[in-house]
């Protein structure tokens, strides 16, 4: 069986780790090169870097920040926000992502995620796909980090995603984003059990059984989270070595 991934998320803006509750009401969470650099010294497995209003302004990623967190990290370092064409994957490849993240670039264009395997290797693509979840069960995609809905349906945009070459996919509920009441582990459980590739999941960790359960009953390969990590709530050491005392692999 292959380790299940602990994976922090920085989520930055204007150059600050910020964190919310259903993709709003940002609060601060400190530097984020500091938190990359603590992240990797505390056993971290991967990290995740995204600049969460690149899209919605209309701009590039923060190079010199990923460079900056880039030196500090040694772990795979995975950097989103405001990719739009392979030269921005070059860019970022360039100051030192092992991947990047794409959203709002390849719901519009889902060529883009072609171009990316192809020029790059799968390995590289991981496309992130921020869901709501209405009163009827249904899963509808969002651009813009959460704020434009589209016609695209959860999993059938998932499975197109795999079939377009992506080597992972980082699925965030907007419903439990920040909410910490736990993972949306249905969900998770379907994408798990009918795509392929790697599902990430992400959004509403807020204790330790949060994380066992997204992996037994959500069949996650990785779980990402920012706040709980980013305040102290909880230490990955010991939430590696509680998810190990539950019989979950995990690196040590």
């Amino acid at each position: 069986m292959l380790a299940k991934r602990i994976i922090p998320c920085l989520d930055v803006k204007d150059g600050q780790t910020v964190k919310g509750t259903n993709f709003v009401n940002l609060r601060h969470a400190g530097d984020p090169v500091e938190l990359g650099k603590a992240y990797s010294e505390q056993g971290a497995d991967e990290l995740v870097f995204l600049d969460i209003t690149a899209s919605h302004e209309g701009r590039k990623t923060f190079t010199e920040m990923v460079t900056r967190v880039a030196a500090t990290v040694n772990i795979p370092f995975t950097v989103g926000g405001g990719i739009g064409e392979l030269a921005d994957v070059e860019r970022l490849l360039n100051a030192g992502a092992d991947k990047v993240s794409v959203n709002s670039a390849a719901l519009r264009r889902p060529e883009l995620i072609n171009e990316i395997t192809s020029h790059f290797g799968s390995q590289v693509c991981v496309v992130a796909i921020d869901a709501h979840m209405d009163e009827q069960g249904h899963w509808t995609c969002y651009l813009n980090g959460g704020r434009i809905p589209t016609d695209r349906d959860l999993f059938a945009w998932a499975k197109e995603v795999e079939q377009r070459g992506a080597g992972e996919i980082l699925f965030t509920s907007m419903n439990h984003d920040g909410v910490k009441n736990g993972f949306a582990n249905e969900a998770l459980r379907r994408l798990s059990d009918t795509l392929s590739i790697p599902v990430i999941a992400s959004g509403g960790a807020g204790c330790r059984e949060h994380f066992r359960d997204v992996f037994l009953q959500g069949h996650a390969d990785a779980a990402l989270a920012a706040s709980v990590f980013h305040f102290g709530e909880i230490k990955i050491p010991e939430l590696k070595q509680y998810l190990s005392g539950e019989g979950i692999s995990v690196r040590l």
